[in-house]
Parts: structure tokens; sequence; C-alpha cells
């Protein structure tokens, strides 16, 4: 690769960092996308993994004591089930796929009405959104958009809600890293490649607090759904035009 596209990684993992430390998503598909430009899948996937993984670990610990446990415990819980169903099915998307995902469930997500998106807080829940949101993130490599809806209905203040979603997250990015990794191995990836973007997501993170503590709940959740739907228009036509150049990599 280039000094240029060395640069425009570094510049997007602290921003996709700090995007993920104010809104607890979106980041993630900030910087997947950007990934995937310069690697396969299953790098891309593991290198994605290690980063999300500083920046949600970073989060998770800033903002423990809101953390609600027993979500998170169920939600392992799930996890381990889907990985479990996953690597025997052994499965590797190829990038068009990724991208259509990435910018499909968002619409997908809003196309749900109401009144059946479940709650969190509703016993039975984190265990499903824990293997549903396991799924997602290894078919189109981000679930937090996906895991959103379980939180919508919930009675949880910003705080609560970033917090909880940093430390499942950044238990969703082990088993991510961990199922591509033991499919494709790590390709060509290297400490001097993943330690400095390491670095560069904390950096990010520790930005985010400044913006988070000085924002309300109503501009938290509106800032949310206009970054996320313009990422998702930007990946659907990205998508469609690898599967049109018959190229889905």
């Amino acid at each position: 690769m280039t000094l240029d596209s060395y640069a425009l990684i570094g510049v997007t993992i602290v921003f996709s960092s700090f995007v993920s430390g104010v809104f607890g998503m979106a980041g993630g598909m900030v910087l997947l996308g950007v990934l995937l430009i310069y690697f396969d899948v299953a790098t891309g996937m593991v290198l994605f993994s290690i980063i999300q993984l500083a920046t949600n670990g970073w989060r998770a610990l800033h903002w423990r004591q809101f953390v609600l446990w027993p979500i998170f415990y169920w939600y392992v819980a799930g996890g381990l089930v889907a990985f479990v169903f996953m690597r025997y099915i052994a499965f590797v998307p190829d990038k068009a796929m990724v991208y259509l995902g990435l910018g499909l469930i968002p619409f997908a997500v809003e196309a749900l009405p109401a009144a059946m998106r479940p709650n969190i807080e509703w016993r039975g829940v984190p265990f499903i959104t824990g293997v549903l949101t396991t799924i997602i993130q290894f078919l189109a490599g981000v679930g937090g958009l996906f895991m959103d809806i379980f939180f919508q209905k919930s009675t949880l203040d910003r705080k609560t809600t970033n917090a909880t979603k940093a430390i499942v997250q950044t238990f969703s990015h082990v088993l991510r890293g961990a199922y591509f990794a033991s499919l494709a191995g790590y390709g060509d990836l290297k400490v001097a490649d993943w330690a400095p973007a390491v670095v560069l997501a904390i950096v990010g993170a520790m930005l985010a607090p400044f913006v988070l503590e000085r924002m309300s709940d109503h501009g938290f959740r509106q800032w949310t759904r206009v970054i996320v739907f313009t990422l998702a228009a930007v990946y659907l036509v990205r998508g469609g035009l690898l599967l049109w150049q018959g190229s889905p990599e």
C-alpha cells in the first residue's frame, strides 16, 4: 500500500473509533467499509476485530459502572451458541455480500414495526440477541445496528446503553476475529500492522466522552440515524456496483 493509503486508514480508525465511542455504533460501518478496499474479507475481518476490540474495550472500561451485567452474561451464552453453529457451517462471505449487508440492515431495522421490536430488558431477550447478532456479524461484518433493535424500547439512558453495548460488542469482536482467523488464518497481518491501529483506535475512543457528556438523549438518537442511513446508502451503491461488474471479490 502507498503512504496515502496508510494515512487514509489511520484517519478512518481514529474517526470510526470516535463515532463508536459517542453513538455506541456506526463507527464499525465506517471502518469495515474502508478496510475492505485494501484487504480480502477474512483478513479485513480479523484486522477489523482487533481494532474494534481496542475501541470497545476502552469504552467498556471507561463506562464500566453503568454496565448491566446480567444482559452481558446472557448475551455471551447466546453468542457462544451462534459461534459453534456458524463454525460448523464455515461460511465466509464475499465483499459484495458484506457491503450489501451493511447497507440493507439499517433499512430492514427501520422497516420493522416498533410494536414488534423486543426489549433488551425482557427475560430471555439478551440470549436471543446474542445468537442473532453474532450470526449477522459473521455474515455482514457489523451487527451493532441489528443489536440496537433490542435497545430501542428499553428505558436505559444513553450512558447505560453505551456501556452495555460496549461490553457485549467487545465480546462479539473476539468471536468474529476467532471465527475468521480459524477459517482463513491471519493473512499477512503482522504486529507492525495492527499495533499502531490499536493505538489510534484508543485515541479516538478517548475523545468520545467529551462529546457524549455534552449531548442530550434526543441529539444522541437523532445524529445516530443520520450517520447510519448515510453510510447504508453508500454501501448499497458499493455492493451493487460490485455485483454489476461481476466482481463480488
